[in-house]
């Protein structure tokens, strides 16, 4: 019964049959070239995902990433590490340099001249704030690019890899950071697109070793080891922010988690009402502005406020109060409330009104039509 089972496993998980190893490599080799319509396609892309940035437009920024040839090159680099190809990598890496300065030339120059500022730029903002999870997208990605490279009958995973790790907008969000000398941008964006990179080369260089993909030039053991330490330092560099980001992403998100339960439960504070609030960070510490309308909250109410607070896991101490409209009387409130209700009584009545007229003219079309009454049977539905 076990060796069935390993058996079946073997079935369904062996890769080998289904690999072309000899042909991935050709047209990988052919793929890192930086030449003729390469450079329009690169010229196009980085417009159009300048523009998707520009605009907050999602299907745009997606489009660049489907026409953009950066993945080329990136995989070339795993390639040529993995099968000891020295010439490959010194081409596939002066490509990918040569790339990435067009790439920022041309976003610097676009936004320069661009007469759009938008006041939330969230496109832009997420592409400075790589975390783990960008980490693990770009690896994974990069094992189905080689994949789907190596095997035989290849179909449209590329396109989904070349969305999923997103070269091509960090890119145009690090022109971005060029044209408004705003380093948060710059760099933020510049990690996430050497993030993207290295992992790709990454995975490219385990699986092109997996599938024993045919080298080059043999080395030495010195010189194995000494590659696999770069390797290594390399992953760590690039990890430990990355962690560090997707804590503080964790961390806050449980933080405004708590703060909508605590809003939820204590809209109304004695005669005011929270109606909007914000949560302000500085210097890594996070605090609750609360806008409050109506008579301000006495001590007693403050407690309960800040207790209830400390109930959902949030401090007292961050909680700040912002009071608007003080000194609206209960009388007065009431008074808002009735003419409220007035207003609402008024449009209902208006309504009967209406539907009372559609029903005598529905009566008056039956009539000339000579049709029976219908009205008891329409009228539910009107």
């Amino acid at each position: 019964m076990l060796e069935r089972l390993k058996a079946r496993i073997r079935y369904y998980a062996n890769l080998h049959e289904h690999m072309d190893t000899a042909d991935a490599a050709l047209r990988i080799k052919n793929a890192i070239w930086f030449r003729g319509p390469n450079v329009y396609i690169l010229a196009f892309s980085i417009i159009i995902a300048s523009v998707g940035l520009n605009v907050n437009s999602t299907a745009v920024i997606i489009g660049a990433m489907l026409i953009s040839p950066l993945m080329g090159p990136i995989i070339g680099v795993g390639m040529a590490l993995g099968t000891n190809d020295t010439a490959l990598l010194r081409d596939s890496l002066r490509n990918l340099l040569v790339m990435v300065g067009i790439s920022l030339v041309v976003s610097t120059l676009f936004f320069l001249l661009s007469p759009l500022s938008l006041l939330n730029p969230t496109e832009l903002e997420a592409r400075t704030s790589p975390t783990i999870y960008d980490v693990l997208i770009a690896f994974f990605g990069g094992l189905a690019g080689i994949f789907e490279n190596s095997r035989k009958e290849r179909g449209t995973v590329l396109s989904g890899v070349a969305i999923a790790t997103a070269l091509m907008p960090p890119l145009c969000t690090a022109g971005y950071g060029l044209a408004h000398w705003n380093a948060h941008y710059f760099v933020g964006a510049m990690y996430l697109f050497l993030i993207n990179c290295v992992f790709i080369i990454l995975a490219t260089y385990f699986m092109v070793k997996y599938l024993r993909f045919k080298t080059v030039a043999g080395i030495d053991e010195k010189t194995a080891r000494t590659r696999r330490n770069i390797i290594t330092a390399v992953m760590v560099v690039m990890i430990i922010p990355s962690l560090y980001t997707a804590f503080t992403l964790v961390v806050d998100n449980n933080f405004e988690r708590k703060v909508e339960a605590f809003i939820g439960e204590n809209r109304i504070v004695g005669s005011s009402y929270i109606y909007d609030y914000d949560i302000v960070k500085e210097k890594g510490k996070r605090s609750v502005e609360l806008y409050v309308a109506g008579e301000a909250p006495n001590e007693a109410q403050m407690n309960a406020l800040l207790a209830s607070a400390a109930e959902h896991g949030i401090k007292p101490r961050t909680i700040r109060m912002k009071s608007h409209a003080i000194g609206l009387s209960h009388e007065y409130l009431e008074n808002m409330l009735e003419a409220v209700y007035e207003n609402t009584g008024a449009e209902l009545e208006a309504n009967q009104e209406r539907l009372r007229a559609l029903e005598s003219r529905l009566d008056s079309l039956e009539s000339l039509l000579f049709l029976p009454d219908t009205t008891d049977i329409l009228s539910p539905a009107l």
